[in-house]
């Protein structure tokens, strides 16, 4: 039998969720230094000092190795994980998919998997009924990836992904926390067996994926079919087999997931404030009878989009960018050294003292066109910055807006509890325990 391993009380905390565990001294101070385990780690909070890091300074990073430990056995070497040139080429490689003339294409396959979910609603049942409202976003959000990302290929079901992706996740916390205590990547942990059946299912629901689109004997024109064109400009190689499988499976799984967290969240809070809700709905109604299969619809929703970055500013769906220096970086007058952390931790970020009035109060207007363009840019980073900002962050918003704009004039989310829901961090930052509401039909017939 293994031995049990005694985990220090800060440890312990972070198994829970990473951010219980930060010094409280980032929601206040510019720059706070700690030592954990002989580790020294340097948060930024300084919007001028996290431009300094993420974009003057980026070639000087490179990932934190407990984020990879907890990501790469899923993830492979895909554009989320990967250094350097090496993540240069895979990035230009996916680039096309998300120039806007593309996501405004994508429109009607977000709308329709919008439709669909609130057709199922309806038809199960017209009165309404309890909904994890997290679960049922994840669903529609991984139906629009799986139309514009892989053309809709029926055989990549969402249910078991999710649960894949789930037991995924639920063990990632340890993973990052062994790291931290310099274990080896063997040690066995709570989580690790159903983690690693969870990659299997993963990679090969993805690998399987690739090969029908190879026995077509076309590579097609959406992301798959970038990634099976693609060729090393050095080369002249295509991508390996095991990298298009990163690839995808880091699109398809990021992408579905942070968005789905977004609007989980958003109608969560929407619940909490009804006068901000009702101006949303009244604002969706005058985009006419079937506003989401609307190119163009996304634009005519400014309050609605200022909702939704609010909302991610509170419940940021990434919550923590994490880099290790590769050669020292300068911030101000401070210089750290080479091989130490530096993480920007995004919902401290957003809720600091010295950058938002009242941060814990959900404001709209925060994002109204005046008061966001006086903002510094790197105050609010629900996407990242630099380089590496997300790719998919166009596509996000849009998919966010046409999906809201779908849902809520047909439904009112209640709570089931008065207490807004504890939040998680598991890479993502997750409701503890799901997010359950009332979904009612505003209007029954």
């Amino acid at each position: 039998m293994a031995e049990a391993i005694a985990l220090p009380s800060v440890l312990v905390t972070m198994l829970g969720s990473l951010i219980e565990a930060w010094p409280r001294q980032i929601y206040t101070q510019p720059l706070v230094t700690t030592r954990f385990l002989g580790q020294r780690t340097t948060y930024v909070c300084d919007p001028g000092h996290i431009r300094s890091l993420l974009v003057d300074q980026a070639e000087a990073l490179e990932r934190e190795p407990f984020m990879l430990r907890a990501l790469a056995p899923a993830l492979g070497s895909g554009v989320l994980t990967a250094d350097g040139s090496h993540w240069r080429g895979q990035r230009r490689t996916a680039s096309p998919m998300f120039r806007p003339d593309r996501v405004r294409s994508f429109v009607p396959a977000m709308a329709r998997a919008a439709a669909a979910t609130r057709t199922r609603w309806h038809g199960a049942d017209p009165a309404g009924a309890e909904r994890d409202v997290l679960h049922e976003m994840m669903r529609t959000t991984f139906e629009v990836i799986v139309a514009t990302m892989v053309s809709g290929d029926p055989h990549l079901e969402v249910e078991p992904f999710g649960r894949a992706m789930d037991a995924y996740l639920g063990q990632t916390s340890w993973k990052i926390a062994l790291a931290m205590l310099r274990a080896p990547a063997w040690v066995p942990h709570p989580g690790a067996r159903g983690g690693a059946a969870a990659v299997r299912h993963l990679r090969g629901e993805v690998a399987r994926t690739i090969a029908r689109r190879r026995a077509r004997g076309e590579p097609g024109t959406d992301l798959l079919g970038l990634l099976l064109e693609a060729r090393d400009p050095e080369t002249g190689q295509p991508l390996p087999e095991a990298r298009v499988v990163d690839n995808l499976l880091t699109f398809v799984a990021a992408g579905h997931e942070t968005t789905a967290l977004a609007l989980a969240w958003t109608l969560r809070v929407l619940a909490e404030h009804p006068e901000v809700e009702a101006r949303v709905v009244a604002e969706m109604a005058q985009l006419g009878d079937d506003p989401a299969a609307d190119p163009e619809a996304a634009d005519r929703l400014p309050y609605t989009r200022q909702v939704l970055l609010e909302v991610m500013r509170l419940y940021p769906p990434a919550p923590l960018i994490v880099r290790r220096t590769r050669a020292p970086v300068r911030l101000g007058d401070r210089v750290v050294p080479a091989g130490q952390s530096v993480h920007v931790p995004v919902y401290a970020l957003h809720r600091h003292a010295l950058l938002w009035d009242r941060p814990e109060v959900f404001d709209p207007d925060r994002f109204a066109p005046e008061r966001a363009a006086a903002r510094d840019r790197y105050a609010y980073l629900p996407f990242g910055a630099g380089p590496r900002v997300c790719i998919g962050m166009s596509l996000a918003l849009t998919e966010c807006l046409v999906i809201l704009a779908t849902l809520l004039p047909a439904f009112r989310f209640r709570p089931v509890t008065r207490a807004m829901p504890a939040t998680q961090f598991r890479v993502t930052l997750r409701p503890k325990g799901g997010l359950t509401m009332r979904v009612e039909p505003r209007h029954v017939a």
